[in-house]
């Protein structure tokens, strides 16, 4: 019997959302200024607020007032009407040195010996019902949004848009996992006050939605998943009425609070531990992206067509106390699961010092994650400048989301004699 399988995402301008932006843009800046730097930072958001908090080991002074309201006014919260936006709100920041008895169990003489920034699990996920090996309920919720966010920076087509929404796909799948239809959508935006009626101007909203939004996405997707986009779909549009109140005045926001947003859409598992505001040597981030390299990769190479890869590790200790595969009974080789995991760690070291070369997770390429997910995003090289406040300006070329590539692909083949 078909089952449907249901994800949300979030806008850049959800108020969690802008505290995981504020944290990630802070971790940027201290690495570009010093690449040892050790940053754990937690963002609160409410009406005309933002409180910084956590530990900082670095070499470099920042104006962190600066680099919030920078990321809040880009984001799109410029307007008193709001009660929040970057000009006027006041931040205040209660930052303070990291703790020297973490700090003994991370750093040690020989950089390989790194040990784990923390305890914990971390799982990556991988399937082959997306090109970028993603659930396809959640590409979809994330897609929905980046395409609602162009729309209110054209300022064109629908013109009364604000930066909170709020997105939510609902998939039928076949018993053997294949999607069949979409079921149903569920967006939810903020918008400006209408001088019409309610009404007419949840009307107005649901037409825009459906007859602009919707098309737009349509048109960026593949024949195959087009297909999924029929008349049949229900749609619930802003289903609560009003939401002009919204963004850090309607709700406050703080940092780490959408994990499932950020990963798999409730697909797969997750550790527990959030990821924007943490440097690389927290193996919460390091270790989830790791795994996220792996299963991609596994996926992709044909060993399967669905798999969980955990990882788990102990604080102070560079070697994972486990590393286990589940592969969904999708395996195309004669070996059990326990076996795949034992040659899966034989490919891909995961003392935290390796990842952090593998994936090239030293450098100023957070912020982007901090939105619309870390996972399923395509690797870029790019050049970031950023300045100090004492007029230092360093420009790098940096590597986005070097976990989404496919580089082990034939390691994995040769591995698995595939």
């Amino acid at each position: 019997m078909s089952y449907l399988f249901t994800s949300e995402s979030v806008s850049e301008g959800h108020p969690d959302k802008i505290a995981d932006q504020i944290s990630d843009a802070l971790i940027d800046n201290f690495l570009a200024f010093d690449k040892s730097s050790k940053v754990a930072c937690e963002t609160l958001v409410t009406t005309g607020q933002v409180v910084l908090a956590g530990e900082v080991k670095s070499k470099t002074y920042l104006d962190v007032q600066k680099i919030a309201r920078d990321v809040i006014n880009k984001i799109g919260y410029t307007k008193g009407e709001y009660m929040f936006d970057g000009n006027s709100c006041g931040v205040l920041s209660a930052i303070h040195e990291q703790s020297p008895d973490i700090n003994q169990g991370v750093d040690r003489a020989k950089p390989e010996d790194q040990g784990a920034g923390d305890q914990g699990m971390m799982f990556g996920y991988a399937t082959d019902e997306t090109e970028n090996y993603m659930p396809l309920a959640l590409e979809l919720s994330h897609r929905l949004l980046i395409e609602l966010a162009e729309l209110r920076r054209e300022n064109n087509e629908i013109s009364y848009l604000r930066p909170d929404a709020k997105s939510q796909v609902t998939i039928e799948y076949s018993d053997d996992n294949v999607p069949q239809r979409i079921d149903a959508i569920v967006i939810s935006t903020q918008h400006d006050d209408f001088d019409a009626s309610e009404e007419v101007m949840l009307a107005k909203i649901k037409k825009d939605i459906v007859e602009i939004l919707i098309p737009r996405v349509v048109a960026k997707l593949p024949a195959h998943l087009q297909q999924l986009f029929t008349s049949e779909i229900t749609y619930h549009i802003n289903p609560t009425g009003i939401f002009v109140i919204g963004g850090p005045h309607g709700d406050a926001g703080l940092t780490g609070r959408k994990i499932i947003v950020d990963t798999y859409g409730g697909k797969g598992a997750h550790g527990g531990g959030a990821f924007s505001g943490k440097d690389p040597s927290k193996v919460d981030r390091s270790g989830a992206y790791a795994t996220r390299h792996i299963a991609k990769n596994l996926v992709a190479a044909g060993l399967c067509k669905e798999v969980l890869v955990q990882v788990s590790y102990a604080i102070g200790v560079a070697k994972p106390t486990s590393i286990n595969v589940d592969t969904y009974g999708t395996s195309t080789v004669d070996l059990t699961d326990g076996e795949i995991s034992k040659i899966v760690e034989s490919i891909f070291d995961m003392r935290p010092y390796f990842i952090e070369q593998r994936l090239k997770l030293r450098s100023p390429i957070y912020s982007e994650t901090a939105a619309y997910g870390h996972m399923g995003r395509t690797p870029e090289v790019k050049t970031v400048t950023f300045t100090n406040p004492m007029g230092e300006t360093v420009s790098e070329e940096v590597e986005t989301f070097t976990w989404e590539k496919l580089d082990y692909v034939n390691k994995v083949k040769q591995a698995f004699k595939l």
